[in-house]
């Protein structure tokens, strides 16, 4: 058995799936086992993990394309591009159905984006993260990153009260494991603790309904929808985070213009 899929559960970590993965294989605990192609915590989905001496060889499971359902919360930003962020709100006319629809494309599109200050994205030997979490961003330049969108889709749309986005948030977040470890003292579980109250206080009875719209994508590796989902709701003229985000799809993609392009290959 050279490589497995199994879907990342939400909140799970891939150093979890990992252990789920060897126990329910029954794998010796001296195979090694990594992952292609990582989740954030707040994505799940399909999750490709390499075994044995197919370890050896994952860079060449790293540029494959994938294909994801994600979801738009408008009027609300994150530092971190979805809910396990510090939010701010501020209202704005919801998109029309036109303007959702013409976000759709079938031609593959270039999408260049910082990567996400709260990534693993290595800049002079240490991840983004930490220079976030030591208030030093303003040290580097956060470099940028280009994929292409191959074929993007709206959906549909729904709406939720601010009482049940409040539920759906607190529910997701705290589906994450609790780190007590004090060598990630600095990141402090997650930032639950200030991220939770602040949604609270920003999800207030007197809103108005929250709009929330779904799409699919297909796209090539290093594409973070987190970053996606606020550039799509900035191109709409409003401001918006990943409220959900699954990877249905892991693989070889070839776009056709003619035939809309298909999968040669899925793992």
């Amino acid at each position: 058995m050279k490589h497995v899929t199994i879907h990342k559960k939400l909140g799970e970590t891939p150093l979890q799936t990992l252990i789920r993965v060897r126990e329910l294989y029954r794998l010796a605990k001296d195979i090694p086992l990594a992952y292609a192609g990582r989740l954030d915590p707040m994505a799940e989905g399909i999750l490709l993990v390499l075994i044995g001496d197919t370890c050896k060889k994952q860079a060449e499971y790293h540029n494959l394309d994938k294909e994801y359902l994600f979801e738009i919360l408008f009027d609300f930003e994150s530092d971190t591009g979805d809910i396990l962020g510090m939010p701010t709100h501020a209202t704005s006319p919801n998109p029309s159905l036109e303007a959702l629809r013409a976000l759709s494309h079938t031609k593959p599109r270039p999408f260049t984006a910082p990567y996400p200050v709260y990534s693993s994205k290595t800049v002079r030997g240490k991840p983004l993260f930490l220079w976030t979490l030591e208030d030093k961003l303003d040290e580097i330049m956060i470099p940028e990153i280009t994929t292409t969108l191959y074929r993007m889709t709206y959906l549909d749309s729904y709406t939720q009260t601010p009482a049940q986005a409040k539920d759906y948030i607190h529910t997701r977040i705290n589906s994450l494991p609790h780190v007590t470890e004090t060598s990630k003292a600095l990141g402090a579980d997650f930032r639950r603790a200030d991220i939770l109250p602040a949604w609270d206080t920003l999800l207030s009875p007197t809103l108005p309904s929250l709009q929330i719209a779904r799409f699919s994508v297909i796209c090539s590796s290093g594409t973070y929808i987190r970053s996606l989902a606020p550039h799509l709701a900035r191109a709409l003229g409003t401001t918006g985070l990943a409220y959900s985000i699954r990877r249905t799809t892991i693989g070889r993609y070839i776009p056709l213009p003619l035939l809309g392009g298909f999968w040669i290959k899925k793992y």
